[in-house]
C-alpha cells in the first residue's frame, strides 16, 4: 500500500511538473528534489533485490551526466536537466529505452505543435496558463515530454509497474 501511495504521488508530481512547465517554462528545484527523494522509500518498500535498485541508481547517475551535458550546450533548460535524472531513478534501466523514445517523440511533437501555433495564433489571444510557450522566442516546455515518457514507460519499470498493478491499473 505504501508503494502505491509513493508511486501515485510520483506520477501526480510528474503531471504537476508538466503543467507547471507549460505555465511558466520552469520546473522548480523543490519538485525535482521531491521526485528524486521519493525514490528512496519506494526502493525500500518495493522489495526489489539490491542489484536492481543499484541499477536504478546507475540509470539516474548516467542520466544526470548526460542531461547536464545537454544543459551545458543549451539543449535542455536547468529544470529539465534535473527532472530527467530524478525520473530515471524510478524508471530504471529496464524501461529506459521506452522512456527515452517516448520523451523524444513527444518532445519533438510538442516543438512542432508550438512552432505551428506560433505562426498562426498570436500569443496574446491564448489563455494565460498556456500562453508562455507560444510567446516569441520562448522555449519548449520539455517537462511535458518527460512526464509523457514516464507515463508511457511506467508499465516496463519494475517499481512503477508494481505500483500500477497494486492500484489495478495494469494486469
Amino acid at each position: 500500500m505504501i508503494l502505491v501511495i509513493l508511486g501515485g504521488l510520483f506520477l501526480a508530481l510528474c503531471l504537476f511538473a508538466a503543467l507547471h512547465d507549460v505555465n511558466s517554462l520552469t520546473i522548480p528545484n523543490w519538485l525535482n528534489l521531491t521526485l528524486a527523494g521519493l525514490f528512496v522509500p519506494a526502493a525500500v518498500f518495493s522489495g526489489l533485490p539490491i542489484e536492481m535498485i543499484f541499477g536504478h541508481v546507475l540509470a539516474g547517475l548516467a542520466a544526470f551526466v548526460i542531461a547536464f551535458g545537454l544543459f551545458a550546450f543549451r539543449v535542455f533548460g536547468g529544470g529539465d536537466a534535473k527532472m530527467i535524472p530524478a525520473v530515471m531513478l524510478w524508471i530504471g534501466p529496464a524501461a529506459s529505452f521506452q522512456f527515452l523514445l517516448a520523451m523524444a517523440l513527444v518532445g519533438g511533437g510538442c516543438a512542432l505543435f508550438i512552432m505551428m501555433v506560433r505562426n498562426v495564433v498570436p500569443a496574446a489571444v491564448l489563455p494565460g496558463p498556456i500562453r508562455a510557450p507560444f510567446e516569441d522566442k520562448a522555449g519548449v516546455p520539455y517537462g511535458v515530454a518527460i512526464a509523457a515518457g514516464v507515463f508511457l514507460a511506467s508499465p516496463a519499470s519494475p517499481i512503477l509497474s508494481q505500483t500500477l498493478r497494486s492500484a489495478g491499473v495494469i494486469g
